[in-house]
C-alpha cells in the first residue's frame, strides 16, 4: 500500500515500526561509508601488477628511445596516446596525456581560458565581466565547486531521461552571451547514471550559440565502466562537432582513476587539433613534463585498448553484485510504498534517488546518525542548493557487499520514516 493512501493512524503505526527498526540500526554502532564513488579494495587489487612492470632502468626506455626518468615529452608518450586513442575515438595528435586527475586538467584548462582566452586570439574570459556557466542537475558536485571558485554564475538545467533540457540550453546559450560552457557528463552520469542520446549529443554539436568562445566540458568518466554486457553506447561528440561546423566547441576529458588507482592513473584530454595546438602551447610554459615512468606502467599493464576492455570485465564482476543489492532493496522495500524514484544504471558508479521532496537531508541525517555516510543532501545541485530537497547519490562501490546489505536496509528504513514523518506534517 502506498503511504500517500494511507489514513493518519496507519501512518503513525507505519512510523512507529519504522523508528522502531532504525533505533535497532542506531544501537549496533555501524561505521559504513557510500559517500563517494571510490574504488573497492578489491578492485584495486586488479591492477597490483602494474606496480612491478617497471623495475630497471632499461624498463624506463620508452619505444622512441625516450628515458622516462628524465625530463620532456610534456603532452604524453606516444604509445600512452596510442593506448588510449581508441578510448576516446581520437586521433593521436588530439590527445593530451597528464597527470592522475582529469578534474585537475579541467580545472587548469578552466584556468587557462579565464586567463589567456580559448584560442588565444578571442579576449580572455577574465576580461570579459561576469560569466555563466550552464550546469545539468542533479550532476558532480566537484564540478560545481571548479566554476563557483572560479565566479562563474551557475544556472541549474534539469535533466531528463535521456540527458539535460536541450530546449533551454539551446535557448539559454543562444540568447546570452556572458554563457560560456556546460559541464557535461554524458555516460552513466554521475550521479544519474544517464547516457546522452544521440540527438543530444547531435543538438550539443549543431547548436547556436551567442558566444563564440562557448565550449563544453565533456567529462566522459565512466566511458569503459560498464555494468553488464549489454551496455549503452554514446555517440562520438568530436566527431558530430567537426561534422557540424564547430571542431573546436568541446573539450573531452577522461582518466583511470576507477581503471587502476585513484591516486596514482593516467588522466587525459582530446579536442580538435587546433584546441590541442593551442593548449600544449600553453603546457609548454607550465611545466616539463608528467610522470612518464607511470604512463609507461600503464602502457605495459594493459598493452591494447584491448586489454583495457578486458580488465573493465573484472571491475564489472566486482561492482555488479553491489549495484543489484541496493537496486533489490529499493525495489522491494521503496518501490511499493510509493515514496522515491531511482535510477538503474548500465554502468557508472552512482545510483541516483529522489525522495519525496522536502526529505532529502532528513534522511542523509538519520543515515549519518546511525553510521552510515551519505554524500551531502544537495551536493548534486550548483551551490549545494537542491531546490526540491529530494535528490540522494547512492555510492555502492566501496563496501563489501555484506556491508552494503546492511547499509542498504538502514538507507531504506530512513527513507521510510522520513517520509512518514513528512506526511504525517502535512
Amino acid at each position: 500500500m502506498k503511504l500517500s493512501e494511507m489514513s493518519k493512524a496507519e501512518l503513525e503505526a507505519f512510523k512507529n515500526e519504522a523508528q522502531a527498526k532504525y533505533d535497532e540500526f542506531k544501537a549496533r554502532g555501524l561505521s559504513l561509508n557510500m559517500a563517494r564513488g571510490k574504488p573497492s579494495a578489491q578492485q584495486l587489487d586488479l591492477t597490483q601488477g602494474l606496480l612491478t612492470t617497471v623495475v630497471t632502468s632499461q624498463d624506463c626506455i620508452a619505444a622512441d628511445g625516450t628515458d622516462c626518468r628524465n625530463y620532456g615529452v610534456v603532452d604524453g608518450l606516444p604509445e600512452t596516446k596510442a593506448l588510449f586513442a581508441p578510448m576516446l575515438g581520437v586521433d593521436a595528435e588530439q590527445l593530451i596525456i597528464g597527470g592522475a586527475s582529469s578534474l585537475n586538467m579541467m580545472y587548469d584548462t578552466l584556468v587557462k581560458y579565464m586567463l589567456f582566452g580559448v584560442d588565444g586570439k578571442q579576449k580572455p574570459w577574465k576580461d570579459q565581466g561576469k560569466l555563466k556557466w550552464l550546469c545539468p542537475c542533479p550532476g558532480y558536485d566537484r564540478h560545481f565547486l571548479v566554476t563557483e571558485k572560479l565566479g562563474f554564475e551557475m544556472i541549474n538545467i534539469p535533466m531528463n531521461a535521456d540527458g539535460p533540457d536541450m530546449d533551454m540550453i539551446e535557448k539559454l546559450a543562444g540568447e546570452d552571451e556572458s554563457i560560456k560552457g556546460v559541464w557535461c557528463v554524458p555516460m552513466y552520469g554521475n550521479p544519474t547514471g544517464i547516457t546522452f542520446s544521440d540527438e543530444v549529443v547531435e543538438r550539443f554539436a549543431k547548436m547556436k550559440t551567442k558566444a563564440s568562445d562557448f565550449r563544453i566540458f565533456w567529462d566522459n568518466a565512466y566511458c569503459v565502466h560498464h555494468l553488464n554486457d549489454e551496455h549503452d553506447e554514446l555517440l562520438d561528440i568530436i566527431a558530430e562537432c567537426e561534422k557540424a561546423g564547430n571542431p573546436d566547441r568541446v573539450v573531452e576529458f577522461a582518466s583511470t582513476s576507477k581503471i587502476t588507482y585513484a591516486g596514482a592513473g593516467v588522466a587525459m584530454m582530446a579536442s580538435s587539433k587546433a584546441n590541442a595546438d593551442y593548449i600544449r602551447s600553453l603546457l609548454t610554459v607550465q611545466t616539463i613534463g608528467p610522470d612518464k615512468i607511470n604512463q609507461l606502467r600503464h602502457v605495459k599493464f594493459f598493452g591494447s585498448f584491448e586489454g583495457i576492455k578486458e580488465h573493465m570485465k573484472k571491475h564489472q564482476a566486482l561492482l555488479a553484485p553491489r549495484f543489484e543489492t541496493v537496486l533489490n532493496a529499493l525495489e522491494t522495500q521503496i518501490a511499493p510504498l510509493g515514496i522515491g524514484s531511482w535510477t538503474k544504471p548500465n554502468g557508472g558508479y552512482f545510483i541516483s534517488f529522489d525522495s519525496l521532496d522536502g526529505c532529502a537531508k532528513r534522511i542523509v541525517e538519520l543515515c549519518k546518525e546511525a553510521g552510515v555516510v551519505l554524500t551531502g543532501a544537495g551536493a548534486t545541485f550548483p551551490y549545494k542548493k537542491d531546490p526540491r530537497d529530494r535528490n540522494i547519490r547512492i555510492a555502492p562501490s566501496y563496501p563489501p557487499v555484506e556491508e552494503l546489505k546492511l547499509a542498504a536496509e538502514l538507507f531504506t528504513t530512513a527513507v521510510k520514516l522520513a517520509s512518514a514523518e513528512k506526511l504525517l506534517n502535512e
